[in-house]
């Protein structure tokens, strides 16, 4: 940090358009950068869709994005997401459609990814969790009141 310069503490960013969070933060801000807490394919009545990988990601990516958009973020500021999976054959077989809802919500925008198998996620019936880190430019920051 250079002398002189203030330095904001980390403020948490929880969308009313999710469910309300409870020993966790959907988004933490830290200066301008927004790390983006794991989202599996939870609805507002805190259900995980039905239907399959297809319809739970478009979820998950959803809950991703209102939480990016509550601090002035847009899917192009998404530098680096992380997919975690249930299974994976399952996901690569669906690959095609994944990547139509992906462009349907966020434009032909790839920021660096990763997908990790995993056995279980926190929800039993959740397939995918989806976790990532955007850089909202200044101009279109939105500090929640901490």
């Amino acid at each position: 940090m250079t002398p002189g310069t203030a330095r904001t503490a980390p403020v948490p960013v929880n969308p009313s358009s999710l469910p309300k969070p409870s020993g966790y933060s959907h988004g933490t801000l830290a200066g301008n950068t927004l790390h983006l807490g794991g989202q599996t394919a939870l609805d507002a009545r805190m259900r995980i869709v039905p239907g399959g990988i297809v319809e739970q990601f478009r979820q998950a990516f959803g809950n991703l994005l209102a939480t990016l958009r509550e601090a002035g973020g847009e899917p192009g500021d998404l530098v680096s997401v992380t997919i975690y999976l249930t299974d994976i054959p399952d996901y690569q077989a669906h690959g095609k459609e994944i990547g139509e809802v992906w462009r349907e919500l966020a434009g032909p925008v790839y920021p660096a990814m990763a997908g990790i198998g995993c056995t279980a996620l926190w929800q039993p019936e959740a397939l995918i969790e989806i976790l990532g880190v955007a850089v909202i430019p200044d101009e279109r920051l939105v500090r929640p009141a901490s």
